[in-house]
């Protein structure tokens, strides 16, 4: 133990001079020996760590997106070199290499807090043993000693006996209480957590490997926290429910206002972008306008919730422009339609001829027969002398010749040729 602590000597110093300062300001507040004072100290520790932590956790999103898309090419390349795992691993890392993307930024957030972890937890285990540690001293550490939330100790554990427990001012049922309710909100926030990323924030046309990984890691890292959460001590307990509830809450705020692309999120954040869009007829907010710059340089690529954003915004007579601005459809030039293209705003619509009902049609038909009945009716006007512009060879039709049989014939039949017919040769029999 003792050399692990050396170890992380050069952390647990910083570490133990955060929480004494904070326990000076609540301790003012509370009393220097409660253990609001310290387990407040504890929580200002965990904010003040992920404040400095959320460069990282951008940076985690941005390659948990960027891993998501990779997974179809990915698997392309696991299916073309199943047989050869070195050239499959080349492959894999010229295809990191060329998309700019590494597979342990996705872990960075956990392996940055690791050090203020184990820090903290011999600073606990100190208190616990009764020896100084950073910067807490004697008078720091009876204080320590002294402080319980909700009846245990700070440096108590799930699995301590009862004499230790006694020494620590306290009764085992109280330790055991506290410590187990605090390791089921700590697992199921971490599974509310992961459920939350997998339900809403994953994009659901891409079924990969990588999904199924994901959803594994949903119910294996609640049982990891439930396992060693009894050999925490309830300080640390502190801290990392404090991490789960901090990176819930985060997430959630992620997930809102800017989810991943195809994902049930997207559809939901679209669907609220264009109401505030439609009700203002502008993009008030800067990350408003960035998603909508996004989405209208994809073009073609737009998926169908995006599709559907586009079109919202145009049947209410607005335009996403390529700078994530919007304005009225009918003041611009051009107007970006859903495939990318782009259709001119002043040139007016074709107009579909009306369909005419069957009376309509009966009716304009007759009057067209009519029409045509008293066209060919004698005129009683003298004849003019003035040359007509019909041609010469409209002439009215001669009367047709009768045929042997009596009958009138004015076209030939089916099958036969104009003019005479040659006659049929008779039967060799």
């Amino acid at each position: 133990m003792d050399t692990i602590a050396s170890l992380f000597s050069f952390i647990t110093t910083p570490v133990s001079w955060v929480i004494v300062q904070f326990h000076t300001v609540y301790g003012k507040i509370f009393g220097p020996d409660t253990g609001w004072a310290w387990g407040l100290s504890i929580v200002s520790l965990v904010i003040l760590i992920r404040i400095c932590l959320i460069p990282l956790f951008v940076k985690q999103i941005k390659s948990t997106r960027a891993m998501q898309t990779l997974q179809p090419e990915m698997k392309k390349i696991q299916e073309r070199y199943k047989n050869d795992k070195q050239r499959q691993s080349e492959e894999m890392m010229k295809l990191y290499k060329e998309t700019g993307t590494n597979p342990l930024s996705s872990c960075l957030p956990i392996l940055a807090q690791s050090p203020f972890f184990f820090a903290l937890y011999h600073v606990l285990n100190g208190i616990a043993t009764g020896s100084t540690i950073g910067v807490i001293n004697d008078s720091l550490l009876a204080s320590a000693r002294k402080a319980h939330i909700f009846g245990a100790p700070l440096a108590a554990k799930f699995t301590d006996g009862s004499s230790k427990v006694e020494a620590l001012g306290a009764s085992l049922t109280d330790v055991r209480v506290v410590t187990a309710v605090m390791i089921v909100l700590m697992s199921a926030s971490q599974f509310y957590t992961q459920r939350q990323l997998m339900t809403k924030n994953v994009d659901t046309t891409v079924k990969t490997p990588f999904m199924q990984q994901q959803k594994m890691l949903m119910y294996v890292f609640p049982v990891m926290f439930a396992v060693f959460g009894i050999n925490f001590p309830v300080g640390v307990l502190v801290y990392w429910l404090t991490t789960n509830v901090w990176t819930m809450g985060q997430q959630m705020y992620v997930i809102r206002n800017n989810p991943t692309p195809g994902s049930k999120a997207q559809a939901a954040y679209l669907e609220r972008l264009t109401k505030h869009v439609t009700s203002h007829g502008k993009a008030r907010k800067r990350s408003e306008r960035t998603i909508i710059k996004a989405i209208v340089a994809k073009g073609r690529d737009r998926n169908e919730f995006e599709r559907k954003f586009i079109n919202g915004l145009n049947k209410a007579g607005l335009a996403a422009q390529a700078d994530g601005s919007v304005v009225q459809s009918e003041s611009q030039a051009a107007v970006q339609t859903e495939d990318g293209t782009s259709t001119s705003a002043a040139a007016p619509k074709r107009q579909q001829p009306k369909r005419q009902s069957k009376s309509q049609r009966q009716s304009g038909s007759a009057a067209a027969s009519g029409g045509k009945a008293a066209g060919d009716a004698p005129s009683s006007e003298p004849t003019s002398l003035i040359k007509s512009d019909e041609p010469e060879d409209a002439k009215p039709a001669e009367p047709a010749k009768k045929q042997p049989g009596g009958g009138t014939r004015s076209k030939a039949q089916s099958g036969q040729r104009k003019g005479p017919q040659r006659p049929k040769s008779p039967s060799k029999k």
